[in-house]
C-alpha cells in the first residue's frame, strides 16, 4: 500500500473550509483508493499548516491514476492560487 500525505499552508487561512470542500470532491475517484481524509486546522490544537490530506492507495498505479485523473487535475488548478506552500510525502505502508 502507498500512503499519500499532503500538507498545505494557505495564503489566507480563512479559505481552509473551501479548500477542504474542493479536496473532498476527489474522494473515491479511482479504484484502489482505500482511504481519503482531509483535515483543517482546529482551534486550540497545535498546527503550523492549514490543511492536510491523508490518503491510502492499494499500489503505486492507483496513486498515479488518481494524480492523472481529470477531476483531480481540475481541483489542483483551483487550489493552486489559494496555497502558500505545499509539502508531500508518499511512502510504502506496511500491512500488519
Amino acid at each position: 500500500m502507498i500512503r499519500h500525505v499532503v500538507i498545505w499552508k494557505l495564503k489566507n487561512p480563512a479559505d481552509a473550509p473551501r479548500f477542504k470542500a474542493l479536496l473532498d470532491g476527489c474522494a473515491g475517484l479511482v479504484a484502489g483508493m482505500l482511504e481519503f481524509d482531509v483535515g483543517i486546522r482546529s482551534d486550540g490544537m497545535e498546527a503550523n499548516a492549514d490543511v492536510v490530506l491523508v490518503s491510502t492507495f492499494s499500489d503505486a498505479q492507483a496513486l498515479e491514476a488518481y494524480q492523472r485523473h481529470p477531476h483531480h487535475q481540475a481541483v489542483s488548478a483551483q487550489l493552486g492560487p489559494l496555497r502558500d506552500t505545499r509539502s508531500v510525502l508518499d511512502y510504502r505502508k506496511e500491512t500488519r
